[in-house]
């Protein structure tokens, strides 16, 4: 049974949140459907790129910003 689960994609200075359904294949395995695993690899190279409303159309972007210790 698919679950709906929020990915986390960090690239450079930027991350973004993207919906995405994980199936399960037994107790310890999970996988991402092709499609979904195509829109993650999407949105990564736009970040990876600047392009920030690309990346934007698949989910939500952050702009990280360092904290001095």
């Amino acid at each position: 049974m698919p679950r709906t689960r929020i990915e986390l994609i960090h690239e450079g200075r930027y991350a973004a949140e993207v919906t995405a359904e994980r199936g399960e294949k037994g107790a310890w395995e999970t996988y991402l459907s092709p499609d979904d695993a195509r829109k993650l690899e999407a949105v990564r190279l736009a970040l990876h790129r600047g392009d920030i409303a690309e990346a934007a159309k698949h989910g939500r972007i952050f702009e990280l910003t360092p904290i001095s210790t």
